[in-house]
């Protein structure tokens, strides 16, 4: 199970560094093209826009798992243990609920624009495939948090922060 854990761990790494450094690549190429040869090239903007945007949001498990998400600890710093576990499972299954409400509607999107048949301007991508990363990045990170509440449950939610271990 860790095996298939770090497996887990790693592919988000490589996916979403991937596709963001594509993303840099792409715009470092588009301004070369542009300010140096005197020769824009339409599809880099769109085609860097897209895959930085792949690139983050596949990035939003990843920041989860190493808890460097946005939080506010002021007041959650003063509370009891007790009182920060639940406070700790409450949030979770908020977020377990909003990332379900996150895939469904996801989902939704991705069938109207494949219905529709909606093609990007620039390179004609069908757009179906641009806003499929709003249901994958919600599956990875309802299960980002899916494992943050079984481990809270089991009272390992150190172990959180440190996931190669």
């Amino acid at each position: 199970m860790k095996a298939l854990h770090k497996i887990w761990g790693y592919l988000e790494e490589i996916l979403a560094g991937i596709f963001f450094v594509a993303g840099v690549v792409l715009i470092f190429y588009g301004v070369i093209m542009r300010y140096i040869f005197n020769e824009p090239q339409a599809w880099v903007e769109e085609l860097a826009r897209y895959s930085i945007i792949w690139g983050t949001f596949l990035g939003f498990g990843l920041a989860l798992r190493h808890n460097q998400h946005i939080q506010v600890d002021i007041l959650y710093d003063k509370l009891k243990p007790s009182m920060k576990r639940v406070l700790d499972l409450v949030a979770t299954g908020l977020s377990i609920a909003f990332c379900l409400i996150y895939t469904y509607y996801g989902f939704v999107l991705v069938e109207n624009r494949y219905t529709s048949g909606m093609v990007s301007l620039d390179i004609g991508i069908p757009m179906w495939i641009v806003y499929l990363v709003l249901p994958i990045s919600g599956l990875l990170f309802l299960l980002r948090f899916v494992e943050r509440l079984i481990n809270i449950l089991r009272g390992k939610d150190e172990e959180y922060a440190n996931p190669l271990t």
